[in-house]
């Protein structure tokens, strides 16, 4: 039985991501050990290294979990036919919404000199998003650059906007958002919108 049917293992993978999420929003994840991750789970250290490496790898799944939620969401939008400026505004809204779900984690690890594991997946994952998203939508008026180095760029462009709404209380939530839909590229919106097309096979 795989892992993704098998009953025993889906419970100790949610007890293990809850377990890390609960201590990470206390303080960094780089400070949490392995041993009172398992005993918060209720599960044995060897589970614990079937699975994952450092309690880093168990919190990473849960956010990126949280994240495909809100991707989800979007797909739906673009197929029911959301305008490209209001399918960008939800999206970014949405992220906005799962970092505030998170927030103490967040800000435990963006914190930490020690820890660079949270902002980094949040970079990786931005970035597979926005590669993910621009070959989807080849063709439709994208500038004709490296896909790579874009994806790069508004990667790490997110991520520390993220990280200075985190760290300046005077900064809300709004003004995330609106920052980052004005700095997204005019042709992000315009090719969001467009509805995937499926090439017939020749």
């Amino acid at each position: 039985m795989s892992d993704r049917t098998d009953p025993r293992v889906t419970r100790t993978t949610g007890a293990l991501r809850q377990a890390v999420v609960e201590l990470a929003s206390q303080r960094p994840v780089s400070q949490i050990t392995v041993a009172e991750l398992a005993e918060r789970a209720g599960v044995t250290r060897a589970t614990f290294y079937n699975r994952y490496s450092t309690p880093l790898d168990p919190l990473i799944e849960a956010l990126y979990a949280d994240l495909e939620t809100g991707h989800r969401l979007e797909d739906r939008r673009r197929a029911e036919g959301y305008p490209g400026p209001k399918l960008l505004r939800l999206a970014i809204s949405e992220v906005a919404d799962h970092v505030e779900r998170f927030g103490p984690v967040y800000r435990n690890a963006l914190g930490d000199p020690a820890d660079r594991g949270v902002y980094d997946a949040m970079v990786r994952h931005f970035n597979d998003y926005a590669l993910s998203f621009l070959a989807r939508v080849a063709g439709r008026g994208l500038p004709d650059v490296s896909h790579q180095v874009i994806a790069q760029f508004l990667a790490h462009g997110f991520a520390g906007a993220i990280k200075a709404w985190l760290s300046d209380p005077d900064v809300t939530k709004e003004d995330l958002v609106d920052a980052a839909v004005a700095c997204a590229p005019a042709w992000w919106a315009a090719a969001a919108a467009a509805p995937d097309v499926i090439t017939p096979p020749s």
